[in-house]
């Protein structure tokens, strides 16, 4: 499917089914493809992100991973609350990139508008760089020292993983690129070679703990993975924030897409999303079908084990690694936004262009 029509389905979708709320404050695309043309092909491991704004301050669990005419669309919900100020938005390292770009869908208020001409023109500039460089920054530290040790242990290493894992975005971020969620490690890899900072990547995946792995112990704790994502869809009952992602319309991501990372080369870099998946799954085995839960569990242990974590004292020392890290991420990181041409400040013109590709397709569709 061409990227133009996955993003026709979405605009439908949009008017169809979100559109009617009484909450309904607007909808704009965001994610990895918002900078692609129309004619470009929508990966089959890819989907169309669009966040949905709504006034309730407890809006319902997100619709998630769903199928509409062909496209696979990842449709989240986002409170009024959370882009009322701009400023927050521009800081915002998740929020501020679905800003700038004209990418809006459907905007009734007019706010959604008026917060791209406000962060468009400041994307680029280095304070506000800086900002969500740090909000990423803050995220990891909050986070990894929130880890709930009395919580299952799928639960803690999920706690430690995500976070972990955001020691990419502050990178991604620095370099003006979408802090992506499942190729976030080969992404990162890419800014550090463009840099000239690739010496740092080999510590980045030591504390995911993959750095030693190869390809076949990779390709083995996926095949564990898919008869344990294959057995959890059809018992999930008790939603999540992730449900969505354990779904049939999710397995292509979830599974085929690191698959294709392992045949590519880069097994290493599909780590990241196959032992988060696991952890979900356990999530919802735990709660829905325990007995499941206790048959499954040696495969996703054996998968943690081989990143060296089988206790909870391991993941917090693993914890402690990316903490004391951050220091020499954060040297990396300056250099970066310094020596970025995109970036504006410091006397620096700014020469960057932002992708047209929605811009025009939504124009289309107006």
């Amino acid at each position: 499917m061409k990227v133009g029509e996955a993003r026709s389905a979405a605009v439908q979708w949009v008017a169809r089914y979100a559109r009617p709320d009484a909450g309904f404050r607007g909808a704009y695309f965001s994610g990895s493809t918002i900078g692609l043309p129309d004619e470009a092909e929508l990966p089959g491991s890819s989907d169309i992100d669009i966040f949905v704004v709504t006034a309730e301050e407890d809006p319902p669990a997100k619709p998630g991973k769903l199928r509409f005419q062909g496209a696979l669309l990842e449709v989240s919900y986002l409170r009024w609350s959370e882009i009322a100020s701009p400023g927050d938005v521009l800081a915002s390292y998740h929020l501020a990139g679905g800003f700038r770009t004209d990418a809006i869908i459907d905007d009734p208020t007019g706010h959604l508008r008026r917060l791209h001409a406000h962060v468009s023109p400041r994307f680029a500039a280095l304070p506000w760089a800086r900002r969500r460089c740090q909000d990423a920054r803050h995220r990891i530290e909050t986070r990894l020292a929130a880890i709930d040790t009395s919580a299952p242990f799928h639960e803690q290493v999920a706690s430690w993983l995500f976070p972990t894992g955001v020691t990419c975005h502050v990178l991604l971020v620095a370099a003006l690129r979408n802090p992506t969620i499942r190729l976030r490690y080969l992404a990162a890899r890419e800014v550090l070679t463009d840099y000239g900072h690739v010496g740092l990547y080999p510590e980045i995946l030591s504390l995911l703990g993959c750095s030693h792995l190869p390809a076949q112990r990779v390709q083995h704790h996926l095949r564990e993975l898919a008869a344990t994502f294959d057995a959890t869809v059809p018992v999930a009952k008790t939603p999540f924030f992730f449900s969505s992602d354990i779904t049939p319309a999710a397995r292509p991501i979830a599974i085929d897409g690191s698959q294709r990372l392992i045949d590519s080369g880069d097994h290493r870099e599909a780590v990241f999303w196959i032992v988060a998946t696991f952890a979900r799954c356990h999530t919802i085995l735990a709660t829905d079908a325990p007995r499941l839960h206790e048959a499954l569990t040696p495969a996703f242990q054996a998968a943690v084990a081989d990143l060296g974590i089988s206790s909870t004292h391991d993941l917090l020392h693993r914890a402690e690694e990316v903490t004391r890290l951050l220091p020499r991420l954060w040297q990396t990181t300056e250099n970066i936004l310094i020596s970025n041409p995109g970036i504006t400040g410091q006397g620096r013109e700014d020469t960057s262009r932002p992708p047209s590709g929605v811009r025009s397709h939504l124009r289309n569709h107006r």
